[in-house]
């Protein structure tokens, strides 16, 4: 398997993020060298089918892509306020709209309405520091 590094949920982002999210939203995933010598990558395996993590609009990206992302508002509870032109803030909340997260943290930054819930998601559940595989964190 994979070497493994330690991130600030705060700080992750692309194909690291989105891996990070897999691992939440019960994806399976793994890494694999699609043509032989190439660095491993990660992907999100739905059945026989193995898609690139990170890839966008070809793959599982929930950090970008609306279609994988926007789901993750309604099933997380996902409240997100505009701080001001290009930062978004998530919380994860409760029925009753307040925020669910662990210890001093309430909710997560980012340059994205989708960047932000995700961070928010992955540090509602695994909290500020979370473990990735070392071969995403080149972004």
């Amino acid at each position: 398997m994979s070497e493994f590094v330690e991130v600030k949920t705060a700080e992750l982002a692309g194909a690291a993020l989105d891996w990070s999210v897999a691992q939440i939203d019960e994806v399976k995933t793994i890494m694999l060298s699609p043509k032989g010598a190439e660095p491993k990558k990660p992907f999100a395996l739905f059945g026989s089918l193995a898609l690139p993590i990170g890839d966008g609009e070809q793959g599982y990206a929930p950090s970008t892509c609306w279609h994988c992302g926007g789901p993750l508002l309604t099933k997380f509870n996902i409240d997100i306020t505009v701080e001001y032109k290009g930062l978004f803030y998530a919380s994860v909340c409760d029925e009753f709209g307040m925020p669910v997260m662990p210890g001093d943290v309430n909710g997560a930054f980012g340059p994205t309405h989708l960047i932000a819930a995700c961070r928010a998601i992955v540090a509602s559940v695994l909290g500020e520091t979370v473990s990735v595989p070392k071969e995403l964190c080149h972004e």
